[in-house]
């Protein structure tokens, strides 16, 4: 396969809350998790239409894994939702300076990219708070509702 990884889904008994992903080589788990819109001076309560869903490897600590997603970068994507506006899918990427981003430019624009905020530190676990730089440049704080 062009020295690429082939990646399958499996059934993932053993991995609870998880697809697994069998990859030539072995397998690894990838999470669905969703972030929804914080509560800011536009929405104080925040808001479940406003968000992002990604699939993505993580540690057990929650942290993206980015070994895990050189082997499985195909099967790491995103789905950012917005009330009012229609659905955009892309990929999570990882840049040369260590920045997580999420790409929809199929063209590879990285002006198309939105940047999370210090994702390389941050842990993905129910409850927490993280920030991407969207494409009108604002910096939103999304809480971690699940990750599955």
């Amino acid at each position: 396969m062009c020295g690429r990884p082939e990646i399958r889904p499996g059934l993932g008994k053993d991995q609870p809350g998880g697809v697994v992903y069998f990859v030539s080589g072995g397998s690894m788990t990838l999470k669905t998790i969703r972030l929804e819109l914080a509560r800011d001076h536009d929405f104080p309560n925040g808001s479940p239409a406003r968000g992002y869903e990604m699939r993505a490897p993580l540690t057990p600590e929650g942290h993206i894994d980015a070994e895990g997603w050189r082997k499985n970068r195909d099967a790491c994507r995103v789905t950012r939702f917005w009330e009012g506006e229609g659905e955009e899918s892309g990929h999570l990427r990882h840049t040369r300076g260590g920045t997580w981003a999420f790409h929809y430019d199929l063209k590879g624009d990285p002006d198309d990219d939105e940047l999370g905020y210090k994702f390389e530190s941050h842990v993905f676990n129910e409850g927490e708070y993280v920030s991407i730089r969207e494409h009108d440049g604002a910096l939103r704080t999304f809480r971690v509702v699940t990750v599955r």
